[in-house]
């Protein structure tokens, strides 16, 4: 099996290795008929991780069994299109790969389609899979669902089963998924979850979180919000709250990765080996104190929140430009992760919904919702939150 490759016609940027299926269905079920692209960080049951490298998959054996995650899509009627390719151990929000290239984003060619999930993500946009299974450490879904115009769901920390996942940071790594509609996107939910423990209720707005993003984003947002009848909070979030979340991250990405990381220089893309670069030199005391901030945070976020859903902007700027360059894609993920890391920090769900402004530009909005209430979550935005048919592009919002 190990021996198989991408079919004819598809783009190897996108995905590792396909078949017709690559895995069959176990058992009929209400995902019959569907195609999942899995990221390459899940245990597909005879082939070897390969976490976006190439050098790091030929050193792996074939996994003996599916991620728990895969077993459950597969036993409700799914079937597995093919593996699909990450950015490098998941270390990035761009979708880039210094193996395999930058795959081209559907919605936005001369843009980048976003990270680390970017395979699985451009398969659903392309309309190669139903489905993209994928992971969310530091907004891996988020960030090429609200690029690519895909709704997508990063799911309470610990809900849902990791077996076989191979991880990047377990303080904040989950499960998640894309999908080109919500009604997908809550049928997979229903699969992979287990009942709510409580309900999602009421919405609110945090303005002073709003402008961390672009104006037009935050003025988007702010209508949304004002459209969904959303309350002002208040979220207290401080510099150092976002430099725990790196700390730690970077702490347990190299704990997990630093020692082959170490044995294979030069094997890395530059945005990637620089990140372990700076993952080595965290200290175990220095982790210790970025926890203790990020407990505290998790506590603020939780307790302000209560079951109410928080409104935000999915990312802080639209798609930077593949000609940008490092640089420019830096400063983008740097401002985004201010919002995506407070889902990460406090273990909260939360999903991106692909809107369209009332100028026609288009946006994503993110709901974070309490622990647990991640299918309430789903069923909240499909039945209050306008979506524009045939989904959400970026090609008509220029530059």
């Amino acid at each position: 099996m190990t021996g198989l490759a991408v079919e004819p016609g598809l783009d190897t940027s996108v995905w590792r290795v396909t078949g017709s299926p690559l895995v069959a269905a176990t058992a009929p079920g209400p995902l019959s008929g569907a195609t999942v692209a899995v990221k390459d960080l899940y245990a597909v049951a005879g082939f070897p991780v390969g976490a976006g490298v190439p050098a790091y998959r030929r050193e792996q054996a074939a996994a003996p069994r599916h991620a728990d995650a895969v077993a459950r899509l597969l036993a409700a009627g799914a079937q597995v299109r093919g593996i699909a390719q990450t950015d490098e151990f998941a270390y990035s929000l761009t979708g880039g790969n210094g193996g395999f290239g930058m795959p081209v984003n559907p919605a936005a060619p001369d843009r980048i389609p976003g990270g680390s999930t970017s395979g699985p993500a451009v398969a659903v946009a392309r309309g190669e899979a139903d489905i993209g299974l994928g992971t969310d450490t530091a907004g891996s879904i988020r960030v090429p669902a609200v690029y690519q115009g895909l709704w997508g769901i990063r799911t309470t920390h610990g809900r849902a089963d990791t077996t076989g996942l191979l991880p990047l940071a377990q303080s904040f790594d989950t499960v998640g998924w894309v999908t080109r509609d919500g009604a997908t996107l809550a049928s997979v939910a229903d699969c992979i979850l287990d009942t709510d423990t409580s309900a999602a209720a009421g919405f609110v707005v945090d303005p002073g979180l709003c402008a961390y993003a672009d104006p037009a984003i935050a003025a988007a947002v702010g209508t949304a919000a004002e459209s969904l009848g959303a309350g002002p909070i208040e979220i207290p979030v401080g510099d150092s709250w976002v430099a725990a979340f790196r700390t730690v991250q970077a702490f347990e990405a190299w704990a997990n990765h630093g020692e082959w990381v170490g044995e294979h220089p030069g094997v890395l893309e530059a945005e990637v080996a620089q990140r372990f670069a700076f993952a080595a030199t965290v200290t175990a005391a220095e982790a210790s104190v970025a926890r203790e901030v990020l407990h505290v945070a998790a506590r603020t976020l939780r307790s302000t929140l209560g079951d109410r859903v928080l409104l935000l902007p999915a990312a802080a700027t639209r798609p930077p430009r593949r000609a940008g360059g490092q640089a420019v894609w830096e400063q983008a993920r740097a401002r985004t992760l201010r919002l995506t890391c407070l889902a990460s920090i406090a273990g909260l769900p939360a999903l991106t919904v692909p809107l369209r402004s009332g100028t026609g530009a288009s946006f994503g909005l993110c709901l974070l919702g309490a622990p647990g209430t991640d299918r309430s979550l789903i069923h909240l935005a499909l039945s209050s939150v306008a979506v524009p048919a045939g989904g959400s592009t970026h090609s008509e919002d220029r530059p």
